[in-house]
């Protein structure tokens, strides 16, 4: 194990958790996993994680007591979220995007996974892409 964490955890596989129709055995697996393991995520999780809950609240998707419980469920995992200085993500992170043609919040994923010598746990494609690209291992795969 890293000193630090085991794997990168992104969005994706964590909103896989909340919304039945994003359900994935991947990202049962990736759950699970957690009773052995500790997931790392980049400072804007939470932002990300938050900001679809409340898009799903006003869209009727979730309603505001299955936020608040699946925020409470999230909280008690093995989850560390890893600070970042701005001026790492002005330079580091954005570099990263643009070599990758990546968004920043995914970028921040990848460039968490390649400093930290992880595998990143993702299930989305074009992030896949990318850490094939630059050495970075798929977690469970």
């Amino acid at each position: 194990m890293n000193e630090r964490g085991d794997f990168v955890l992104d969005a994706s596989v964590t909103l896989a958790w909340c919304f039945e129709d994003e359900a994935s055995p991947f990202a049962d697996e990736v759950l699970d996993s957690l009773n052995k393991s500790v997931a790392l995520v980049p400072c804007i999780w939470p932002l990300e994680i938050t900001n679809v809950l409340a898009m799903a609240e006003r869209r009727g998707r979730i309603d505001k007591a299955g936020s608040i419980r699946f925020i409470s469920l999230i909280t008690q995992l093995p989850i560390i979220i890893e600070p970042e200085l701005p001026q790492r993500i002005f330079s580091e992170v954005f570099a990263v995007a643009r070599e990758q043609g990546l968004s920043t919040y995914d970028a921040s994923y990848l460039d968490l996974a390649m400093r930290q010598g992880v595998a990143l746990a993702t299930m989305d494609a074009s992030l896949q892409e990318a850490a094939r690209q630059v050495g970075v291992s798929l977690y469970l795969k």
